[in-house]
């Protein structure tokens, strides 16, 4: 698996920003395009929104049995929201 693509579940709801990005990585590596042509750029695009469209249903059908600990957010996630805050803050 690509190592971009993160681990999305976890104690944090992920946002739409991590399932969009985590989409158009798996795109990026089935593809084999990190940007696609003009004459492609449609169906990238739609495979990247029905990707995030399941990856969302995915995830909030997926529950954590009672008393089992939440898997814990991936480190990359926490990165990345640390980095927007401070983008955002300056």
């Amino acid at each position: 698996m690509c190592r971009s693509i993160v681990t999305l579940r976890g104690e944090d709801e992920a946002t739409d920003e991590e399932v969009e990005a985590a989409a158009l990585q798996f795109v990026r590596k089935v593809s084999g395009h990190r940007t696609p042509s003009r004459s492609n750029q449609a169906a990238f695009e739609q495979a990247v929104v029905e990707i995030a469209d399941a990856t969302r249903r995915l995830l909030d059908g997926l529950v954590t049995p009672p008393g089992a600990k939440p898997p814990a957010m991936a480190r990359s996630r926490i990165v990345a929201r640390e980095k927007r805050q401070r983008a955002t803050q300056a």
